[in-house]
């Protein structure tokens, strides 16, 4: 039988404020841009005049792509800061799908960290960043694949409400509908791209959403922004061309140099640039609408003369602009005040909206106006208490009085911000007990196979949750102003400096296990850990567990009572109801009032800010039948896998393996060395490695390298193996296709596990990626695959003997199946790792 382990812990005192009976439930089943907190932005003069020049364009675009880092950012950076338009991106998917080159997330967490390198790539090129609801469930062949998987309706939905709440007058695709696309979601994305530009205007087309704010919108054209990659042209001279090199004087840099920049922020996948300058010409195939000849939006009024009644507004906008001063801005701001009046009484709501948006903006830079409130906490819990410190303080000559804040019904007043005098208060706020946890909005409900379930309208599209904020009510020159600013926790670090981060709403109680999957080996017993913490002082004292229960009646076997912060663990004894199978095991823990559910995962890297979601708390019960031989195993990190955790798991010791440690002598220790995902494209020492790991082969260890690419992206450096072969860029994407044995009576498929077929049941994603071609004869080919209309690929996995040991190259994604904690994977790995040498099975 297993043991559970109930953890009970607090955050805050060990006072005992109230006795609350609550019930922790285990379920067992079958297994089936303003956004986060950034430091504030001031702006200088020049940054100003280009904010200004903008005032007069009323034009937009949109560029749809399917994936973080599809976009090309040159022409985003040249359409946003060149020709001013109101410029965005729609990325259908958040990159869920792809591989993690900085950490081991995957899945919607490499989701949540590809959100934000877009969102920081979008504050560099000054686009503006959205999202559909399409999850990227990895690389696909086609696009119908791609849009059944989505649901095609439901997405081209999501794709026509940005279309009518964005309302581009062109919309500029990346890739074409067919192969040339290399993806099934690049070329779905086209699709996508085509019926929007009909769907968009058609009022018969999703109804519903005309009744949620938006009206019908009918972009003038669609174009294709081809391409030259590799070998793929798709460039012609009778295509529209434009130089989108340019260099901006007031901006210091050239779209080449901006779009650097912005690519680079594209890390956990490595694009880092470097900054082209000179004229480099963009192309456009004509999809829909008319061919554009001299600029991409030919014919079409981007001026304040599109706009009925605006009594000359480009007139006094050019005065403003005309009179600017750079040494001081400030004196701008009376006359922005009674543009932004005259803006007032415009009737197009929709351009009305942006441009009072972006008035108030100007004005505030130009007043060197700086506002902010910094929590005590990085954290506020449902129903507790919060200090944050609101400040406000005018760096000009501007009349800004009559200041005050507000937030959650608590209000202040600053009164009249004097020139560069300080203002400020410490508000205690009660946070609301129902306010929502910070959960992004795509992972509140349970996602389906390809999409979120996102149950508000309003919601898609955008690239995340509208944070907590304090509202400053601020009269400028006489006119009322109202500024959003997101409550933020701000520290300081003594090397990196003053740190701002996104505030997270906590519930007040989180439940979690100790670890995503719990192994069985062989239907016997293991310890389960799971963890309860109060993050209030007013939960500290859930004292009383009535139940425990388990689809399997698992029994207890310890109990105690106490406060959360001095309990000792609970602990079940379970184990799973069938035989190389994995289970969930969910758990709840119910109060007096509430039911929680969930736990709190943080994501922290240097290039983003903080990334906080919420988890439910569930775990994978999996039972393998497993024989292991062996047991010391070397480990080379690569580009991050939880592959280590799973060894342990199955009852290895793993040392993980540093440059220093790689030498004959220390190598003799181990029974296996295995190198991570992408190892020798991350570790350059690697390739002054390569003999003292085939000498540790020549003697008898087993040396089994996981993928690695060989593109510029990450191309490998270094030798990896005794024997030649290369390293492609196919895959097999089909999770169920199926697995033929090529040679049934090899050691691998037969010591010290029985491998079948059923071990390929259960996998998820793909079966393998950058398989082995143009194999050395020495190495046997174990087996073969294919996606569905393709020829089989027999490179997933080679292995070749090598003096007395041997040498295993796997494409075949362990580094995904183990964590999801797939049965048969766990048992081809024991035995790609068996040494031979060693006579004794566990």
């Amino acid at each position: 039988m297993r043991k559970i382990i109930l953890c009970l812990g607090t955050i805050t005192e060990k006072k005992k404020v109230h006795q609350s009976i609550f019930f922790l439930f285990f379920f067992i089943t079958f297994n089936q841009n303003k956004i986060w907190a950034q430091p504030p932005k001031t702006y200088t003069s020049s940054e100003i005049l280009q904010q200004l020049k903008k005032l007069n364009v009323l034009g937009s675009v949109l560029y749809i792509a399917a994936h973080p880092d599809d976009e090309n950012t040159r022409l985003l950076a040249y359409l946003a800061n060149e020709k001013l338009y109101r410029t965005g991106y729609l990325s259908l998917t958040r990159g869920d799908g792809g591989q993690n080159l900085i950490g081991d997330e995957q899945g919607i967490e490499l989701g949540l960290i590809r959100t934000q390198e877009l969102l920081s790539a979008r504050r560099i090129d000054g686009a503006e960043q959205y999202f559909s609801s399409a999850y990227d469930f990895g690389f696909c062949k086609s696009t119908d694949e791609a849009l059944s998987t989505w649901d095609h309706e439901k997405i081209l939905s999501d794709v026509v409400w940005v279309i009518r709440k964005f309302k581009p007058d062109a919309i500029i695709t990346r890739f074409p509908e067919d192969s040339r696309a290399g993806h099934g979601h690049h070329s779905a994305s086209a699709v996508l791209a085509r019926e929007v530009f009909d769907a968009a205007g058609d009022a018969a087309k999703f109804p519903e959403q005309l009744k949620q704010g938006v009206s019908i919108w009918q972009p003038k054209r669609l174009l294709w922004n081809t391409f030259n990659f590799g070998t793929t042209n798709t460039q012609s001279d009778d295509q529209f061309k434009t130089d989108v090199g340019i260099y901006n004087h007031l901006l210091g840099k050239s779209y080449g140099e901006i779009a650097a920049l912005s690519r680079s922020q594209h890390k956990s996948q490595g694009f880092g640039v470097p900054a082209q300058r000179g004229n480099v010409l963009e192309y456009f195939a004509t999809i829909k609408g008319e061919k554009p000849v001299k600029d991409l939006l030919d014919g079409i009024n981007t001026s304040w003369a599109k706009i009925e009644n605006q009594n000359n507004l480009q007139t006094t906008v050019d005065s403003i602009i005309n009179n600017f001063s750079a040494t001081y801005p400030y004196k701008s701001v009376v006359p922005l005040v009674r543009l932004y009046q005259r803006v007032q009484q415009v009737n197009d709501i929709f351009w009305k909206d942006k441009k009072l948006k972006e008035i108030q903006h100007i004005i505030e830079a130009c007043s060197g106006l700086f506002v902010e409130d910094a929590a005590s906490s990085q954290y506020a819990v449902q129903g507790d208490s919060l200090k944050i410190i609101v400040s406000a303080i005018n760096r000009s000559d501007a009349m800004v009085d009559n200041a005050s804040v507000s937030i959650f019904a608590n209000n202040y007043q600053l009164g009249t911000l004097l020139n560069n005098k300080n203002a400020g208060h410490t508000l205690t706020v009660l946070i609301p007990p129902d306010i929502k946890i910070t959960q992004p909005y795509w992972l509140e409900k349970q996602m389906d196979k390809g999409s979120f379930n996102i149950v508000d309208q309003q919601l898609i599209g955008k690239a995340g949750n509208d944070p907590v904020s304090v509202e400053f009510s601020i009269d400028i020159e006489g006119q009322q102003f109202y500024f959003k600013k997101p409550v933020q926790y701000k520290s300081t670090d003594p090397v990196k400096g003053e740190i701002y981060q996104p505030l997270t709403v906590l519930p007040k109680l989180e439940v979690n296990f100790s670890n995503e999957v719990f192994l069985s080996v062989n239907n016997t017993p293991v310890d389960i850990i799971a963890n309860l913490k109060a993050n209030t002082k007013y939960t500290s004292s859930y004292n009383s567990i009535k139940k425990i229960i388990t689809a399997n009646d698992a029994s207890i076997t310890n109990k105690r009572k106490g406060d959360f912060g001095n309990a000792a663990p609970l602990v079940f004894t379970a184990k799973a109801n069938k035989k190389n199978s994995t289970q969930l095991i969910k758990l709840i823990a119910v109060t007096n009032t509430d039911s929680f559910y969930r736990y709190k995962k943080t994501i922290q890297y240097d290039h983003i800010p903080s990334i906080v979601y919420f988890h439910d708390a569930i775990a994978k019960l999996s039972d393998v039948d497993l024989k292991t031989v062996g047991h010391n195993i070397g480990y080379i990190s690569g580009a991050g896998d939880k592959v280590p955790d799973a060894l342990h798991q199955m009852g290895y010791n793993v040392v993980m393996l540093k440059q220093p440690d790689l030498t004959v002598d220390n190598l003799k220790q181990f029974d296996a060395i295995i190198t991570g995902i992408r190892a020798y494209n991350v570790h350059e020492w690697l390739s002054t490695s390569y003999d003292e790991l085939m000498q540790y082969v020549k003697d008898g260890g087993v040396l089994l390298t996981q993928y690695n690419t060989n593109s510029s992206i990450g191309p490998v450096k270094a030798k990896i193996a005794p024997y030649p072969f290369t390293i492609s860029r196919s895959r097999v994407t089909h999770e169920e296709a199926a697995v033929n044995f090529l040679l049934p009576d090899h050691p691998v498929l037969n010591h010290p596990n029985k491998i079948s077929e059923k071990d390929f049941e259960g996998w998820i994603q793909e079966r393998s990626i950058y398989n082995a071609e143009n194999i050395d004869s020495n190495y046997q080919r174990i087996l073969s695959m294919k996606d569905p209309g393709e020829k089989e690929q027999d490179g997933s996995l080679i292995i070749s003997n090598y003096g007395k040991g041997r040498f295993i190259y796997a494409g075949l994604v362990f580094f995904r199946e183990l964590p999801a904690g797939v049965p048969g994977a766990y048992r081809l790995f024991a035995n790609l790792i068996a040494n031979t040498r060693i006579n004794q099975i566990k």
